[in-house]
């Protein structure tokens, strides 16, 4: 006799974020569980100072059993009872992306090429740039959407609503800013708040305005670095998703220090977009709580 078939299931991400209390685990298990589902795997972390729970829940439902509006009607109930903050997301849907670039392309180039070999799970939906297409002639660029959006201190506001517009007709979940050397209005941070992850360099003392690698050199820095975080009105301040360091010696020139950089720089975004993705990070007020793969 043959064995039956296993049942088609679909797979999802549930985070969710409440005050912290008695029953929290046990009423979002009890709840999948009374729906069909599976749970393959479970993060939580308390935070004690502000004592608030988070939690990051994989899991599968039969294919063709709960729909997601029931799935969503559950979950809003116990959030409604418990205070909750939440979110729920099909596995193996990719994520929508609008990739924002200048004149350097060495984080848009990494994006892509993750992108094209499934490592991944983003949808390009548009590459917007203030430098024209010519600029990446060298690329492989086929089959994402390129918009060549110019700015200056006049046409700010009309930039920004051109790209605004380009958010909200691509349905984009997320926006990468990859080395786009261009501040963000607070208005627009603040829209996009959540949703838009900026990478730049760290270096301590930190180096701002032109050449801050040649500065870098100038002062004999032992260490460099980036740091990947989330887009707020503050400049560079949003909260931090992911960051890494490499070590310089008296032997690094300022070349070095870029190469360096660029590579560091390039790692450090594609695991924040990774961890975003993959529903790995919950904003925490100023800061993030991010679930390790």
């Amino acid at each position: 006799m043959s064995e039956p078939e296993p049942t088609p299931t679909r797979s999802y991400v549930l985070t969710l974020s409440c005050p912290n209390q008695p029953g929290i685990v046990a009423a979002i298990s009890c709840a999948l569980f009374e729906l069909g589902g599976d749970i393959a795997g479970a993060q939580q972390f308390d935070e004690r100072e502000s004592r608030v729970f988070f939690m990051r829940i994989v899991f599968s439902l039969p294919a063709g059993g709960a729909e997601l509006e029931t799935l969503h009607a559950v979950l809003s109930d116990i959030a409604a009872r418990l205070d909750m903050k939440w979110s729920v997301r099909e596995s193996a849907r990719p994520t929508r992306t609008v990739i924002m670039v200048s004149r350097f392309d060495h984080c848009l180039v990494d994006l892509l090429y993750r992108w094209r070999i499934g490592e991944l799970a983003i949808e390009p939906v548009a590459i917007i740039s203030n430098h024209p297409r010519e600029t990446y002639a060298h690329l492989n660029l086929e089959g994402v959407p390129f918009h060549y959006l110019p700015v200056s201190a006049a046409t700010r506001a009309g930039q920004e609503a051109r790209i605004e517009q380009v958010v909200r007709d691509t349905g984009a979940e997320l926006v990468v800013l990859a080395r786009y050397m261009q501040i963000l209005s607070d208005q627009m941070s603040a829209r996009l708040a959540g949703r838009c992850i900026n990478i730049h360099h760290s270096f301590l003392p930190g180096f701002k305005g032109a050449r801050p690698y040649h500065q870098a050199f100038a002062r004999g820095v032992k260490l460099i670095g980036a740091t990947a975080h989330f887009v707020t009105p503050d400049l560079d301040e949003g909260p931090i998703i992911e960051q890494d360091v490499e070590r310089i010696t008296h032997a690094d020139s300022p070349d070095d220090l870029i190469r360096k950089g660029r590579d560091i720089e390039r790692r450090v975004l594609a695991r924040a977009v990774r961890y975003f993705t993959e529903r790995r990070v919950i904003p925490n007020g100023h800061k993030t709580i991010v679930f390790s793969p």
